[in-house]
């Protein structure tokens, strides 16, 4: 078993997420995968290292045992990345594909260096809508993608990374928790129908029973920098607020400068999650599998 770092790696996962569903999505692979490599250590070992519990999992005492080694040959693995990428010497540049969301205010620029020195190569960003990301992936024109959707492909595997709230922002103070008969009397500026922000609002409009058809929309525009810059561009009417809805990544700055002010929906909370991405033909790659590594420890 030992030889075999990934069965291992999926048990520190799960132990990690307290979760097997959550484990899945964090490694890209199925969950009746998960329940399988979990199952072939307690064969392997000849007891059970994992209890299923209502509120998540709980390790065996002999779990939490196999959790102490696993997590020491991690650390030794991952030690040994670095000189593992100098033994392949091979000057690349590695394509970092994100969305605009996630390329403009989450990736900050020196996360770009500091993946380029984990890598000892070059990392060019393309920031680019979602959807355009899975095209480029497949066509390999990209390494690795970082979208704000898992637009779904057999030819790729998925890592879940984040969780994004998104939140109704204004140019003129608001309430900061509004009931939906208010949305109404704003005017909006709202993301185009090929936005994954959009489909996202639309969905929850939808269950909350409120008509985007009725909303008063001055204009629809095609990606978050252009949707801030309406907002701050446009009248600071206190009567008739300009908003729109946004990741609360993007307008951190604003909020904390007292440029914008941000509002949520009365017993509601709009959240979605933030994907890393790749073809299953890089899944073995040295390159993509530290790079993955890396966003996913949060070292950026």
């Amino acid at each position: 078993m030992l030889k075999d770092f990934v069965k291992l790696e999926t048990f520190l996962t799960v132990a990690r997420e307290r979760s097997f569903s959550k484990a899945s999505a964090k490694l890209g692979i199925s969950q009746p995968a998960v329940t399988q490599q979990i199952k072939f250590i307690e064969k392997y070992l000849g007891c059970k290292v994992i209890e299923r519990k209502k509120n998540g999992i709980k390790l065996t005492n002999e779990g939490e045992e196999l959790y102490k080694v696993a997590t020491r040959i991690e650390k030794e693995i991952h030690s040994s990345e670095q000189d593992i990428l100098k033994i392949i010497n091979k000057e690349i540049t590695f394509r970092l594909g994100a969305s605009y969301t996630i390329g403009t205010y989450v990736i900050p620029g020196q996360c770009l260096n500091t993946v380029g020195e984990a890598i000892n190569n070059s990392v060019h960003l393309d920031i680019d809508r979602s959807d355009r990301i899975i095209n480029k992936l497949k066509d390999r024109k990209l390494d690795v993608g970082l979208i704000e959707s898992p637009i779904i492909d057999n030819e790729l595997i998925y890592r879940e990374w984040l969780e994004d709230e998104l939140v109704l922002v204004s140019n003129v103070p608001i309430p900061k928790i509004l009931k939906t008969e208010e949305l109404y009397d704003f005017d909006w500026i709202c993301r185009d129908e090929a936005s994954h922000t959009r489909k996202v609002v639309g969905e929850v409009f939808d269950e909350l029973g409120v008509s985007c058809k009725s909303l008063n929309v001055l204009s629809e525009v095609s990606n978050t920098i252009t949707v801030l810059q309406t907002i701050k561009k446009c009248d600071k009417n206190l009567d008739r607020p300009v908003v729109s809805i946004l990741s609360k990544f993007a307008i951190m700055d604003e909020v904390a400068n007292g440029e914008l002010f941000e509002a949520r929906l009365r017993g509601y909370t709009m959240t979605r999650k933030f994907y890393i991405v790749y073809s299953k033909e890089n899944k073995h790659n040295a390159y993509v599998d530290k790079v993955v590594n890396f966003i996913l420890a949060g070292q950026c």
